[in-house]
């Protein structure tokens, strides 16, 4: 596609309520979505990307780091975070997406197409990029592997921050991480380990970032992993349009929902939501420098 800001994908309705939920009370301090997917337009009147940042901007959320998993939503992103002084870049080849272009002979030139896309300014991470063992079939983890290795060399070539996706791949995540050299700012996009998990990523300088999952009743795991999170390393995001927080699952999830999440958290840490949310967004400049 010519010119990558028509480029839009639509989230399957379903039987699903597709209502947006109403707007939280804002927080009393300025907060940013470190990982959302605003390219994928979902819910009973989609929202542009302006009214995205908008929404979020009138509960306090006045930044976005928006996300990309092929070529085109990589583009996309460059392009939104180039167009809109809220929005940062991460650009990758998504784990569940590097074996069909390696199968099309194809993974070699996506990844410099994602090379040429993070020289790009406010292009601030390489992500979403991992390891995905839930998906993907046997046959397709060399392909993975190896696009999940040289994202952490395009992490490391341009100095800049690396989203991870891990899924049912924990151990072998870590173990690529310490054998390759993680990048200095390394994120786990939506962490999905436990506690043991946890200490060993922050031990190891990693950033841990939770989702709107964590208030799901069956993530106790998540739970347990932010009591063990330093304050200094811990992240918040939406992964928009996706898991959105109790007492809203299964609807259009966006960035504006970020004060849900983080209220949530600071009540499982004993925490003011405030207090929270000024350490959460210092980690997240610290990650991804400023929005400016």
């Amino acid at each position: 596609m010519s010119d990558p800001s028509q480029y839009v994908r639509q989230r399957e309705k379903g039987g699903r309520d597709v209502s947006y939920p109403p707007s939280p009370e804002p927080l009393g301090v300025w907060l940013y979505d470190n990982h959302c997917h605003l390219e994928i337009q979902d819910g009973d009147e989609s929202m542009s990307l302006d009214a995205q940042l908008e929404r979020a901007a009138s509960v306090g959320i006045v930044g976005v780091v928006q996300a990309g998993g092929d070529i085109e939503s990589s583009r996309w992103s460059a392009w939104a975070a180039a167009s809109h002084p809220r929005v940062l870049a991460a650009v990758a080849i998504h784990p569940n997406e590097a074996p069909a272009y390696a199968a099309a002979g194809r993974l070699d030139a996506a990844i410099a197409a994602i090379d040429e896309l993070a020289a790009q300014p406010r292009v601030r991470a390489i992500g979403e990029t991992g390891l995905d063992f839930f998906r993907t079939e046997p046959e397709g983890l060399g392909a993975q592997r190896e696009s999940f290795e040289a994202h952490i060399a395009l992490a490391k070539k341009h100095d800049i921050a690396m989203q991870i996706h891990d899924r049912d791949a924990h151990e072998a995540v870590l173990e690529t991480l310490e054998r390759v050299g993680a990048p200095a700012r390394t994120v786990f996009h939506c962490f999905s380990g436990d506690a043991d998990m946890a200490r060993i990523a922050a031990e190891r300088g990693y950033y841990l970032s939770f989702a709107g999952n964590i208030t799901f009743k069956n993530a106790q795991n998540l739970r347990d992993a932010l009591a063990v999170t330093p304050r200094e390393r811990i992240l918040v995001e939406t992964d928009a349009p996706f898991l959105t927080p109790t007492p809203y699952r299964g609807r259009p999830n966006a960035p504006y929902l970020v004060p849900v999440t983080v209220r949530f958290m600071a009540a499982e840490l004993g925490m003011d939501p405030d207090e929270l949310a000024a350490q959460v967004a210092a980690n997240t400049l610290a990650v991804y420098g400023s929005f400016d």
